[in-house]
């Protein structure tokens, strides 16, 4: 049974669409009780995306170099091409049914997603209407956010979903409950 919420997180080489991704993650959740479904982690070969026409931003390049090098190795290793990384996400996320899909930013993540899907003339599996925001979330209570350990590794995209799902079904709860 769907959980009805997918976290997403992308790792990138820019910070717009049409940028090269490195890695893309998403986890399937419960958000009124943070419970974990299916979970999806590929990374991508970076020839494969700047064949396709995406670029890469040096001064993202230079923002990894100052990440830690268990965030780098995650990132920067040889992964499938885009084109199948997509295809395999179109599968996970017609495997977990209609969820909302989060991204940390109104237009990262999906609208990054989205670029590299234009790129290669394939249909975004995300559907507008579908399309969350954590931020818009986390400022109602970025308390929560800021109080919230972190596990596991920061810019590792699967440990960024897990702690996003955390903190969100925490601030869900918290708006949510009548008081």
């Amino acid at each position: 049974m769907s959980k009805g919420h997918v976290m997403l997180d992308i790792e990138t080489l820019g910070v717009s669409p049409g940028c090269v991704i490195l890695s893309l993650s998403a986890v399937e959740f419960d958000i009124n009780t943070g419970e974990l479904g299916e979970s999806f982690n590929m990374g991508i070969d970076i020839k494969s995306c700047v064949d396709a026409g995406l670029t890469i931003d040096p001064s993202t390049m230079k923002w990894w170099m100052e990440q830690s090098e268990q965030a780098r190795r995650a990132s920067f290793y040889a992964g499938n091409s885009l084109e199948f990384v997509l295809g395999e996400f179109v599968n996970f996320m017609n495997s977990v049914g209609p969820a909302c899909v989060w991204g940390n930013g109104v237009r990262f993540d999906v609208g990054i997603l989205e670029g590299a899907y234009k790129a290669l003339n394939r249909k975004m599996p995300i559907e507008p209407r579908m399309e969350r925001d954590v931020r818009t979330l986390v400022s109602f209570r970025p308390d929560v956010k800021k109080n919230m350990p972190f596990e596991g590794e920061p810019h590792v995209p699967l440990d960024d979903c897990k702690h996003q799902i955390k903190y969100c079904c925490a601030i869900w709860k918290d708006i949510n409950t009548v008081k």
